[in-house]
């Protein structure tokens, strides 16, 4: 890996330790800090990705958070073996992630619309069976 990992951690955290020890055993250097240990700094990543959530990484310039870019330990290395830095600009990749975000927004919404279609069809059935 080409690049500096800086993993943001708090003590206490099980997936932090999970995840430290992992690069370990791969032998990926990374830099360890504790989010009590680097508050302004830590209050930046989380004002810019909106998940303070640990352990958060960043490489190359890149974020990745648990639950929102990776699912496991070994998926996060993947991810950071695989990565590629995008030729693409700024604001190229911000259009291209608003446009995303606005799809899975909307296949949302479309499946709660099914669910609730589901849920108000067995009530008005549940409700014709009592009546008579």
């Amino acid at each position: 890996m080409r690049g500096k990992i800086i993993i943001y951690t708090n003590e206490t955290c099980p997936y932090c330790k999970q995840i430290k020890e992992k690069f370990n055993e791969k032998n990926i250097e990374f830099e360890n800090r504790i989010t009590k240990d680097y508050t302004e700094e830590w209050q930046s990543v989380t004002n810019l990705t909106g998940m303070p959530t640990v352990p958060t990484v960043k490489y190359n310039g890149e974020y990745f958070v648990p639950g929102r870019d990776f699912p496991n330990p070994d998926r996060l290395i993947d991810i950071l073996e695989n990565f590629k830095i995008s030729p693409d600009t700024e604001r190229d990749k911000i259009w291209q992630r608003f446009k995303t975000l606005n799809y899975n927004i909307t296949v949302a919404f479309s499946r709660l619309d099914q669910l609730l279609r589901k849920i108000e069809t067995k009530i008005n059935t549940d409700e014709h069976k009592s009546t008579d």
